[in-house]
């Protein structure tokens, strides 16, 4: 054991739930630690806010969505929330992200109606809250999707094809991109489009290509230290609106989204400790009262009065089936609530169908407090109740609970400290 570490609150995970919880937190003035074995889902999402596409259609008007799934499924992570603090955690991360470190860079939307964006092989996939780098994408109009032969996991043509077909009058164009390495991913064409005379190279070729009134549709590349600039330069040279399509990771606009939840996080005064797997909990009667977590160097010891659990799923591995078909929390070993009964159908034979097993997750009561661990919160993918990929709400689900936890710690501490003694 290396030593030990004393905070107010200890948070498990560093993704948009984690960070938006501790962020939360120390803006209330707790001292926070955040720790984590990875990065989490930021890099590999697109970077929206997904509050709830489908149910089960494709959803126009989030706001009312809600109050019908709310009603319909009372163990709905959003039931327990309520679409009231749904709309202010959109309110806060749009402050936030505002505020954050990327200059200009803005969100757009809210909860009156999604935006319809092409995802990388065409199909228009509807988002609450988007970057505006992606808002022009929103639309009927024509478009030509730019491709590059580096980037071998966007295929402008296919996106194109697919756009066409859905009523979106779209064609496609493959350009070099000068100085980019042969075996570029996203990753690599953001750094290069920071570059100025690069960027004005790509621009003067483009031009060449474009038509009318094209939209252009470049896979989400627009830059890592100047998001907004790049986007800005990139439209006043072309003449048009110019919109970003989410690739397959690495997503620079993930990337972009955790570095405003971290910087916001840092800001506040919290402490990220990655690369540290939490593999104990140590527990006294209905409390969680320290959690180890190993490093390279050896296992910390972290001390708090609260812990929030941010951890993920089945997808994090968090949540473990194992060959036994016995399912299990991996992280703290808490009681789980969704899982089907034994001789009860796990999965249906449809490989995309409703799997049963899918909507298992920690069990909780209405303040998101763990069953049996009256100090532990939990929040995000942990949570029991919905089926993100297939309802389209994962970041809407992680943001709003992350920001429901801290209000829950937060309000115990005060009502703590004003109780008579």
């Amino acid at each position: 054991m290396r030593g030990e570490l004393h905070f107010d609150v200890v948070v498990i995970g560093v993704g948009t739930a984690g960070l938006t919880a501790g962020t939360r937190l120390a803006e209330g003035g707790a001292r926070v630690c955040v720790v984590a074995k990875g990065v989490g889902s930021t890099h590999l999402a697109p970077g929206t806010i997904d509050v709830l596409g489908y149910g089960p259609d494709r959803v126009e008007q989030p706001a009312r969505a809600l109050q019908e799934l709310i009603a319909a499924q009372p163990e709905h992570p959003y039931s327990l929330l309520g679409a009231e603090r749904v709309e202010e955690a959109l309110e806060w991360f749009r402050a936030t992200a505002a505020g954050g470190p990327f200059e200009g860079y803005t969100y757009l939307g809210g909860l009156d109606r999604n935006h319809l964006l092409p995802t990388a092989v065409g199909v228009l996939r509807p988002s609450a809250l988007i970057p505006e780098t992606m808002a022009a994408g929103d639309g009927e109009s024509r478009v030509c999707v730019v491709g590059t032969p580096p980037l071998r996991d966007f295929h402008a043509s296919l996106c194109a094809a697919n756009l066409f077909q859905a009523g979106v009058p779209a064609r496609s164009v493959q350009l070099k991109v000068e100085g980019q390495r042969a075996d570029a991913n996203a990753l690599g064409l953001a750094r290069t489009f920071d570059d100025a005379q690069r960027r004005a190279a790509f621009c003067a070729d483009l031009s060449l290509h474009l038509r009318g009134e094209d939209r252009v549709g470049l896979p989400a590349v627009l830059g890592l230290d100047d998001p907004h600039g790049v986007w800005r330069d990139l439209e006043h040279r072309l003449g048009r609106p110019v919109f970003e399509i989410p690739t397959l990771p690495p997503s620079v606009p993930g990337m972009r989204l955790f570095e405003i939840l971290r910087s916001a996080f840092r800001r506040a005064g919290g402490r990220l400790v990655l690369g540290s797997e939490v593999v104990a909990a140590e527990r006294s009667d209905a409390r969680v009262t320290a959690v180890r977590a190993r490093a390279a160097g050896g296992e910390m010891r972290y001390v708090a009065p609260w812990i929030v659990l941010a951890s993920g799923g089945f997808a994090s591995g968090a949540i473990e089936l194992d060959s036994r078909w016995v399912t299990s929390d991996r992280v703290l070993g808490l009681p789980l609530h969704g899982v089907p009964e034994a001789g009860q159908p796990r999965f249906v034979e449809p490989y995309l169908g409703d799997h049963p097993m899918a909507r298992a997750g920690v069990a909780v009561d209405g303040e998101l407090r763990a069953e049996g661990c009256e100090n532990v919160l939990v929040v995000g993918a942990s949570l029991p109740g919905a089926e993100p990929w297939r309802e389209g709400s994962g970041e809407g689900i992680a943001l709003a609970s992350g920001f429901r936890a801290a209000e829950v710690v937060l309000s115990s501490e005060r009502a703590a400290a004003e109780a008579p003694a």
